[in-house]
């Protein structure tokens, strides 16, 4: 757990690694998963973390929010609501009906996709990619080049929780800033 800041923000920071209880095996043995569902259910834990999550980009002129399914959409909306932008979701295939612009990722066992509605974005716009999680760093990324190939122009990128020990900072790689809130 690594913290930022010091006095109320960081007693702020203390409170929201509180919110999120440590689940040792889950999915599977030796993965410790991040439930987020406490931080969520706490008006004021959720209300920080937004005000927290949207503070790096008050001035970088945020048009779009992009949030990534499924839980990117909880941060994503609530931060466009902020930050007095729009919202796009960014689906798994198959979610949206056509016409959408699709961007393909690998995972570590195959690979995956994100789409957004193709009408959804306009050539241009200045697009803050959100996710609740950073691990490896391939759903990001796929979000950066999903944003661009509609002719957006992401600013950058903000997530809650950032799993530092996996590589998705240096996945994510370097030009636009990436802001997580909570370092794991």
């Amino acid at each position: 757990m690594a913290s930022a800041g010091n006095g109320a923000a960081a007693e702020v920071t203390r409170r929201l690694f509180e919110l999120i209880r440590a689940v040792p095996d889950f999915p599977q043995s030796g993965v410790t998963f991040r439930d987020i569902t406490p931080l969520l259910a706490d008006a004021d834990g959720f209300a920080h973390c937004i005000d927290l999550l949207a503070e790096p980009w008050r001035d970088a002129g945020v048009q779009v929010v992009c949030g990534i399914e499924s839980r990117g959409f909880i941060f994503g909306a609530a931060l466009a609501d902020r930050l007095r932008s729009g919202f796009v979701p960014l689906r798994k295939p198959g979610k949206l009906p056509p016409p959408v612009v699709s961007a393909q990722y690998q995972l570590e066992y195959g690979s995956d996709a994100l789409e957004m509605r193709a009408d959804a974005p306009h050539d241009g716009e200045r697009v803050l990619i959100v996710d609740d999680v950073l691990a490896t760093g391939g759903t990001l990324a796929a979000a950066r080049s999903l944003v661009e190939k509609a002719g957006m122009h992401p600013v950058g990128a903000g997530v809650l929780i950032e799993l530092g020990a996996l590589p998705g900072r240096a996945r994510w790689g370097g030009g636009l800033p990436l802001h997580a809130l909570l370092r794991y």
